[in-house]
């Protein structure tokens, strides 16, 4: 058998991620026939198939299920090697924004991953709006940010990791909390809460060209910038509130959640966005962490 490569894990993961050779492609910032190519190669070296691939989609073969742990571990201790060896020269510390338009307990498992593969390397975080990160990485304040998305990112480069369908938080006792599964018809003589374009301009507006589509015009009220005082706003009943998936996770008496039927035209995106001629020595271990724990 001949040697493999480490280009030829980083393409074989991808694909073994995504099981969806355009989508793989598009993460890894290249077309699809190379990619396709360097699988077969791949395959070729090996001797076996890694992915069965039909009219269905793709699947991986036994011997590709086998492959993906061995491959991720070399992967990482690549990673761990380089970062080793670019210590000196390296900050022992990195330095990430995570966006506050979604629960922060959705970064949780990446967070805990990171520190524990960074380990000497120290992990500092921000949490803040999505435009105040892209400032902070631009002027070198921060090495990466996990954004809202669509966001205003000018010279830095994104990789998009997930989606965040939109979701209504309303009081347990409204008439709407025995529906199942809401839609902005069923709202649209509320009120409803709604942070301010300022916030988060390029999302807004991405938000507001879905509701004229639906023609929903409701009273909107401002939306306060702490979402347990927001949550319990919605629980006196004032109104209700239109939120990220994960704010599921914030339980308060008072308070349901509903399925919202243009939840994935609202959904907002989340994406890794650094300064491409500035990137930091972790960054390809933290682009695979996320990409692993976020991807959706």
């Amino acid at each position: 058998m001949r040697a493999l490569d480490t280009h030829a894990l980083t393409l074989f993961c991808a694909v073994a991620r995504c099981l969806n050779f355009r989508q793989a492609a598009e993460q890894l910032h290249m077309t699809q026939p190379p990619l396709s190519r360097a699988i077969r190669t791949l395959e070729d070296k090996l001797g076996t198939r890694l992915f069965e691939r039909d009219t269905q989609g793709v699947a991986m073969t036994p011997a590709g299920r086998t492959l993906l742990p061995q491959a991720l571990h070399i992967l990482d201790l690549l990673a761990a090697a380089q970062a080793s060896l670019q210590a000196e020269s390296t900050p022992a510390r990195l330095r990430l924004g995570l966006t506050s338009s979604v629960e922060a307990g959705l970064f949780r498992p990446l967070l805990a991953a990171l520190e524990q593969a960074l380990q000497p390397m120290r992990l500092e975080l921000a949490s803040a709006p999505s435009p105040r990160l892209v400032a902070a990485v631009r002027k070198g304040q921060l090495d990466a940010a996990l954004l809202a998305l669509p966001s205003a990112t000018f010279d830095l480069a994104v990789q998009p990791l997930a989606r965040q369908p939109m979701m209504l938080a309303l009081p347990a006792t409204h008439r709407l909390a025995k529906k199942r599964k809401l839609s902005l018809l069923d709202i649209a003589q509320e009120s409803i809460y709604w942070f301010e374009r300022a916030r988060q301009p390029a999302f807004f507006d991405h938000c507001q060209q879905v509701f004229s589509r639906h023609g929903f015009a409701p009273t909107f009220l401002r939306e306060a910038l702490d979402h347990h005082v927001l949550l319990g706003d919605v629980a006196a009943g004032k109104g209700m509130a239109l939120l990220a998936d994960s704010f599921r996770a914030l339980r308060l008496d008072g308070v349901v959640y509903r399925p919202l039927r243009e939840g994935d035209e609202l959904a907002a995106g989340i994406g890794l966005a650094w300064r491409p001629e500035h990137g930091h020595a972790a960054l390809p271990l933290l682009l695979r962490l996320a990409q692993e724990q976020l991807h959706g």
